[in-house]
């Protein structure tokens, strides 16, 4: 991988994290694109990193009140914390359980067998009638303040869905929420917080498997990943505001376009 391939692919990442239309799907559709190699599952998980750290300095005061809530909450041994940050720190670890046993459990077909076209492309159609289904049904009269150990538990439980390459994790994540009638920004706001353990606990994870069996190399990860910190944190931003007012259809209808063009090259083996 040189220096171009690293600057797009990282640009790719931070702008794709944070919206619901798979950024892992993005990082094995493009390459595809251009006729590159495919920089792998290990590239894909480390330079998550970089988006990672966007939401550690963008949430960094509700972070530092979760942990530190939730640290007090732990030390004292409450089995019913009445802080509701203390609350959140909980649901977040419970949340993050399903996605690092399934992760384990289908490590192989996660690097392999998960990452053809077929399949990307055929989540990321199939994933956005569930997106559009949460936008109809939901009643998003609930804020992060009304959380229970059953939301934390559900939407850790789609999170790990995300495991699939098309289906997104902030799109699983955002979507359950709305299921579970919270609003657009809380349901957002909580898909941040919840990633931060996942996404942290994978890079690091595949930080050994980095410049393996042709993969990219060190220093083209470390750009990339710089790259989708700075875009990461900006597409946090819009992606906040614009759920004010709009929903995620918009990104069900470009989910469904592109997929639907990926299988159709990818059964054409015009892209591979």
């Amino acid at each position: 991988m040189d220096a171009l391939q690293a600057i797009v692919l990282g640009i790719v990442q931070g702008l794709t994290e944070f919206l619901p239309v798979s950024s892992t799907a993005h990082l094995r559709i493009v390459p595809a694109f251009f006729g590159w190699d495919d920089p792998g599952a290990a590239f894909t998980a480390v330079v998550q990193l970089g988006t990672v750290a966007a939401v550690l300095v963008y949430f960094r005061r509700d972070l530092w009140n979760i942990a530190s809530a939730w640290a007090r909450s732990a030390l004292a041994r409450e089995r019913a914390p009445q802080d509701p940050d203390a609350r959140l720190g909980w649901y977040i670890i419970l949340g993050t359980v399903p996605i690092a046993i399934f992760g384990l459990a289908f490590k192989n077909p996660i690097e392999d067998e998960f990452r053809t076209l077929e399949l990307v492309g055929s989540a990321l159609v199939l994933f956005s009638f569930v997106m559009l289904r949460a936008e109809a049904v939901s009643r998003r009269d609930r804020e992060l303040s009304d959380f229970t150990r059953r939301d934390g538990l559900i939407i850790g439980l789609a999170q790990a869905l995300a495991l699939v390459p098309g289906i997104s994790r902030s799109g699983a994540t955002i979507s359950a929420g709305l299921f579970l009638n919270f609003d657009r920004t809380a349901a957002a706001r909580y898909s941040f917080l919840l990633s931060v353990p996942a996404v942290v606990l994978s890079g690091l994870f595949e930080l050994r498997h980095l410049g393996e069996g042709g993969g990219a190399s060190a220093s083209a990860t470390v750009i990339a990943t710089l790259l989708a910190f700075v875009v990461g944190y900006a597409s946090i931003a819009f992606l906040l505001r614009y759920l004010v007012h709009h929903s995620i259809g918009v990104f069900a209808g470009y989910r469904i376009v592109l997929g639907l063009v990926v299988i159709v090259l990818a059964a054409s083996n015009v892209i591979s």
